[in-house]
Parts: C-alpha cells; structure tokens; sequence
C-alpha cells in the first residue's frame, strides 16, 4: 500500500501537472493569440503579461513564506490554482486591462503557490527520498508541456491566422483543465510534520544531515542571497522565459516553415515537455542522493542547452523574436529545418531538467529545516530574471538573448560546483 507521503507527492504532481496543462500551453501560445486577435482596442502584450507575471512573482516571494506558514501550503495551494484559473479565463474574451490585472494576480498566486509546493514537497520527504520525490514530482510536471499543446496542433495546423472562435475553444479547455487541478489540492493528507513519520533509524539519519548542513547555515544563507547561487537560479530564470515563451513565438514567426509555423509551435511545446519528463525520470528518480552526481548532471545540461543554443543561432531567423505582425525577413545561416527546430526543443526541455532537479535537491538537503525561505528566495531571483527576459524578449534580436544565456549558464554551473565543493567540505569537517 502506497504511504502518505508518496500518495501526497503523486497528488501534488497531478495537481500542477493540470494547472500547468493550462498555463504552459497559454503561455506558450500567448503571444502568437495576441498577434491574432481581430480585436482592434486590444493593446495588450503577451511578453509584457508574462513579464509582469514574474516581476509580482518576484517579490511576493518575499511575503509568501509568512502567508504559506499561518494558511498551510495545502490551502495555499488550492487558493492560488483559483488565481490561475482566472487568468485563463481573460483569454476567453481579452481586454487590455484584465490581461494586465490579471498578471499581477497570477504573480501573487504564482509566489504562493511554488512556496508552498517546496515546503510540502520537503515535509513529504527525507534525506534518502528527496530525490526521489523531486524527479517524480517534476516528470509528472512536466507531462503538462504534452496534453494542450498537442491540441493547439491539431487545432492550429495549416493556420496563419487564430479565429476568435478557436481561440475560445481552447481556452475553455484550458480553464476546465486548470479548475480540476486546483481541486485536486483538496485531496491532499496534510497534518503532521515529517519528524513526526519517521522511524527512529530514519530520524536519526536525516538529522545527521541536517547537522552538517546547520554549522554553515548562515554562511549558506548569505551565500543564496548574495553569492554563489545566485548565477544558477539567473540563468535558470532567462532559459525558463526562452523555452515556455520566446522560443515557441519565434518558430511560429519563421517564414520558412509557411502554413506548418503555427502548428509547430503546439508540437515543439510537446518536444520541450518529452526533454523535461526524460530528464527529470533519468536524473531524478534513477540517480541516488549522491553529490558527484549532482555536478555530473548539472554539467550535461550546460552542454546540452549549449547545443542547443548554437543549433537555434544557425538554424532561426535572428529577427524571429522581434517581429509582430509580419513573419521572419532575415535568413538564417542554415535554412529552418522542422527536424532541427523540434531537437532543440527536446535539448531546452532536457537542459532545463537537469538544472532544475538538481537545484530542487540541494535546496532540499542543505535547507531541510529552512525549506520553505530557501524555496522563496531560489524563486524569487529565477522568477526577477524570468521577467527581465520576458520584457526584453519582443525587443532584442535571438542571437543577443542566445549569448546571454551562454554567458550565465556557464557562470550558473560554475558556481553550482561551487556551492556542491562547500557543502562536501562541511560534510568532511563534521565526519572529522
């Protein structure tokens, strides 16, 4: 029989696997809908909403622990899905005003929601599940890139332009989608701290982690806010913004792919999905909790996201990301190949993975009695950068964002290990 935690941990994925099924897709095709609409007092933009989005999701981080610790994360939760929820629903019937409303909400929901996710995430594990947890929560996460996007393509396949009356058809689904998912939360068994689950042998082995982690704890705190983290979470917020936003718009703008551009768009949210769920299936729930494999993986997605960049650089109109009514002018240095579009993408979603399970465990070790300030503060300097490249995204041409992002994922990995040398180091002076 399945116990507590893990069932907690399987709804709790099922949950923003739902919710996620929503926004992913929305914010995947956002952009392009905006470009579509025939709403001629529409001004809205859909880089400018997400910008928004993760700029008020910045900032709240600072208030959400406080708020996750008086209401719990089980209705925390439940009551940010509801916030989700109604920012689908403005694409129902958009106007400026709701679109740009709306994002400040989300942004606040957004905050409370992952805060809380990371705290019950944490007092659902122990030291030698925490991994285990985080890859199969994230899989199932990442299930949510597949469902609606598969849809757009169906339905979008062969169009230039989104007809209003499509455009509303998938956004009911969509709400209908987001709406279980904030319902599922209800079915959460909350209660008791982990301490309080634990055998003795189980109790004493993860307070012995914790103890290592405890003689450093200010220093580490420092160093999250200040120091060496900050690059990974910096470069995990610019590729988060490229993959879920710009990268999508940009195929979709690419001349070269005709009446097929749209409907790829749907299929490369897909691919992206298909990377994140190998990812965090191989290196989170197949990898043990080991420090050498932590690094070894946080190393292969530099590469890949690397590969990625310089097939995207060579194979995609540089103008892609700035155009807006029109498609692509400019021509790339190879011509656009579907099949090169479609690698790239599963590149960005395996890259993205191998980063991200990886910062979510050693969070999750290291700040195993602080994992709710931890998570906050992991989110907010991801989700301040996620903005930044949002409101720059409709402005800068692909090949600069493309450089930026090389620059801060090869400064992101380097002090990854940084971080991974100090806390083997604690570990050895405690066992000394």
């Amino acid at each position: 029989m399945v116990d507590r935690r893990t069932f907690n941990v399987v709804i709790l994925g099922v949950g923003f696997l739902f919710i996620f099924t929503a926004f992913t897709t929305c914010g995947n095709i956002e952009q392009t809908v905006v470009k579509s609409l025939e709403n001629g007092t529409f001004s809205g933009s859909g880089y400018h909403s997400l910008g928004i989005i993760y700029g008020v999701f910045s900032f709240s981080n600072l208030l959400a622990p406080s708020v996750v610790t008086v209401i719990g994360p089980k209705i925390t939760m439940f009551l940010s899905g509801m916030l989700y929820s109604g920012y689908i629903a403005v694409f129902i019937n958009p106007s400026t005003w709701s679109l740009y409303f709306t994002s400040v909400l989300i942004g606040i929901g957004a905050a409370l929601l992952w805060t809380a996710q990371g705290q019950f995430l944490v007092e659902n594990s122990e030291a030698s599940t925490i991994n285990r947890n985080t890859g199969m929560f994230w899989a199932l996460l990442q299930c949510s890139m597949l469902f609606g996007n598969l849809y757009i393509y169906f339905d979008w396949n062969g169009r230039t332009e989104i007809p209003d009356g499509s455009r509303r058809s998938v956004f009911l689904s969509l709400l209908v989608t987001s709406v279980l998912g904030t319902l599922s939360f209800l079915v959460l068994r909350g209660g008791r701290r982990e301490e309080e689950l634990l055998s003795e042998e189980e109790g004493q082995s993860l307070l012995s982690t914790r103890m290592i982690a405890e003689p450093n704890h200010g220093t580490l705190l420092a160093a999250t806010a200040l120091n060496p983290p900050l690059p990974p979470p910096r470069s995990a917020g610019l590729e988060l913004s490229f993959y879920s936003g710009v990268y999508g718009t940009c195929i979709g703008a690419t001349a070269q792919f005709g009446a097929a551009a749209k409907g790829l768009i749907g299929i490369s949210g897909i691919v992206v999905g298909i990377g994140e769920i190998v990812g965090g299936g191989l290196f989170g729930l197949m990898c043990k909790n080991s420090r050498f494999r932590r690094t070894s993986v946080v190393f292969l997605g530099m590469v890949v996201h690397f590969v990625a960049f310089y097939l995207i650089f060579i194979s995609i109109p540089s103008d892609a990301s700035v155009v807006f009514e029109t498609n692509t002018q400019r021509t790339p240095y190879l011509t656009p190949s579907v099949s090169i579009a479609l690698l790239c993408s599963f590149l960005l979603g395996l890259g993205d993975s191998c980063f991200n399970t990886q910062l979510y465990s050693i969070l999750g070790h290291v700040y195993a009695e602080q994992s709710t300030p931890a998570f906050a503060i992991f989110k907010f300097i991801q989700s301040v950068f996620a903005a930044v490249a949002f409101f720059y995204g409709g402005y800068l041409l692909l090949m600069w964002q493309l450089l930026l992002m090389v620059v801060l994922g090869f400064a992101g990995t380097l002090c990854f290990f940084v971080v991974e040398r100090t806390q083997n180091f604690a570990a050895d002076i405690q066992e000394y």
